[in-house]
């Protein structure tokens, strides 16, 4: 027995090889961590000397493994007892959970080369990366291709020779090209996961009407319904909406055009320059475009300054709302590699920390009006543009959900007739931020279920969704209302029956990593 029978069929490399081979593999991996701080590896995980791996970022669970000729590159995190097996490509944006499977001469590519100036070669134009997402317990049979913005649910099953474009629901097993759904090894049996399939075929297939709806042909402008003025905010929720429900540009404007306008919008509009630096940032992206001119961003000790001025007790909605820019001000400067002051990161991350409220995990206080509506929605907004949108923990996640399944029941906002987008998107988000915990888990289920089953009554075929009660729909609700369908889904592991996934500023990937 030598040691290159193990570096094409690694599975047994922990039981059967002998001590010094076990030793020069400890070694080896430990000098790929030494020169790799973003790589992380789990016990008896075996990484072949012919793999080729090159990640940013690289995270091997408890006996997973890395082949010979296995190729990986990007942000790549690998759960426990997966196999990577030989001549295997892991690349971009993916994870992986527990316990998968994934035969040889697989390739799952996370990025995908966009091709929107036809005057460009493809090999000058830039990359786009949505992401792949593979659950537990998946099996992955030899020379299948997964590409970029799949999602494959937990015990699914992909056959060989399968090309997967879209995502594969928990439990299925899927095949040929085009991937389908052939058969199931574990049937779905949640009647509410039909009724999702239902909703994401019925918005998909009104998506044009909605947007052509808010079309202002004299103005060249999107409105958020008929019969006002165009805005930035409809703008950029029409961006979100066709990126979302059609996978391309909004198709009433030149996506150059649509670039310009949104870059160059007055800023003496009257639009929020927090707002300003949110939903235009995200819609460029989604565009693949940046500022030209970016946000400034504070000094370390300004910034402090600004925090501690913020109205955390008596509306901590706005104080998170301004957190919310902060962060988001600094993802654009870090994407387009502009200097960052010195300590900004640190600054903005070390003040929430060390200010919330440990009782509650939120900031602010109730009042006798509102109850804890303010500081939930103010960690909504504060905990989007910092914590989530740079993938850090969030400080006592467990009491956080506490506060909000304790505000979920003020009748006050969460009657059927009283919910509103802002409200329950401020209560979706955070449970689904803090899941991971476990905490509280059946009855963050319930409220998941209650809030999705209202969420989906809410369409208006040719209009869409109204942000509130008394509302007309429009786009803003729109937007947000499919976004919250999509937490509240995921939150109860059926987000893959909508077939959509969003993207931009609520998208649930962080956008960046700090480190």
């Amino acid at each position: 027995m030598t040691i290159d029978r193990f570096q094409y069929s690694p599975w047994s490399f922990w039981d059967e090889a002998d001590a010094a081979v076990h030793a020069a593999q400890r070694a080896a991996q430990q000098e790929l961590l030494d020169a790799h701080p973003r790589w992380r590896f789990g016990q008896r995980c075996f990484v072949s000397d012919l793999a080729a791996v090159d990640a940013d970022e690289l995270v091997l669970g408890d006996g997973t493994y890395l082949a010979a000729g296995a190729y990986v590159t990007g942000t790549v995190r690998l759960g426990r007892d997966v196999s990577v097996n030989p001549s295997t490509t892991v690349r971009g944006d993916v994870v992986i959970g527990d316990a998968t499977r994934i035969g040889a001469h697989t390739s799952i590519l996370g990025f995908n080369h966009s091709m929107d100036d036809p005057d460009t070669e493809i090999r000058l134009q830039p990359l786009t990366s949505r992401g792949i997402r593979i659950g537990d317990d998946v099996w992955i049979g030899s020379h299948v291709v997964v590409l970029d913005g799949v999602t494959v649910g937990s015990r699914a099953v992909l056959a060989a020779g399968a090309i997967v474009t879209k995502d594969v629901p928990a439990g299925a097993v899927v095949g040929g090209n085009p991937a389908r759904v052939l058969k199931w090894r574990v049937p779905p049996v949640d009647p509410l996961r039909d009724r999702l399939v239902a909703f994401g075929e019925r918005v998909r297939a009104d998506a044009a009407a909605v947007l052509d709806r808010s079309w202002n042909a004299d103005a060249a402008r999107f409105v958020d319904r008929p019969g006002v003025a165009p805005t930035l905010r409809a703008q950029c929720d029409a961006v979100e909406l066709a990126d979302l429900l059609q996978g391309t540009a909004p198709a009433q404007v030149p996506v150059a055009a649509l670039r310009t306008l949104i870059d160059e919008w007055p800023s003496d509009d009257g639009t929020d320059p927090a707002y300003r630096v949110l939903c235009a940032g995200y819609a460029l992206d989604l565009l693949g475009a940046r500022f030209t001119r970016l946000p400034a961003l504070d000094e370390a000790t300004a910034l402090l300054a600004r925090l501690e001025a913020l109205p955390w007790e008596a509306d901590a909605w706005h104080a998170g709302h301004w957190v919310d820019s902060f962060g988001t001000a600094l993802l654009w400067s870090r994407q387009a590699g502009a200097p960052v002051p010195a300590g900004y990161a640190e600054a903005l991350f070390g003040w929430l920390v060390t200010h919330v409220d440990p009782s509650t995990g939120v900031w602010g206080s109730p009042a006798p009006e509102t109850g804890m509506l303010l500081p939930v929605n103010g960690f909504y907004r504060a905990s989007r543009g910092t914590f989530a949108q740079f993938g850090v923990p969030v400080s006592h996640p467990e009491r956080v959900i506490d506060t909000v399944l304790a505000h979920a029941t003020d009748e006050r906002f969460f009657a059927s007739e009283r919910l509103d987008a802002c409200n329950v998107l401020d209560v979706a988000h955070p449970l689904w931020l803090t899941r991971a915990t476990g905490h509280r888990s059946a009855e963050v289920s319930a409220v998941a279920r209650t809030l999705l089953h209202a969420a989906l009554e809410r369409w208006q075929d040719g209009a869409g969704v109204a942000f509130g009660p008394g509302d007309e729909p429009g786009l803003q609700g729109t937007e947000m209302w499919l976004a919250i369908t999509w937490y509240l889904a995921d939150l109860l592991g059926l987000a893959d029956a909508l077939g959509y996934r969003p993207r931009g500023v609520h998208r649930p990937e962080p956008a960046d990593a700090l480190s």
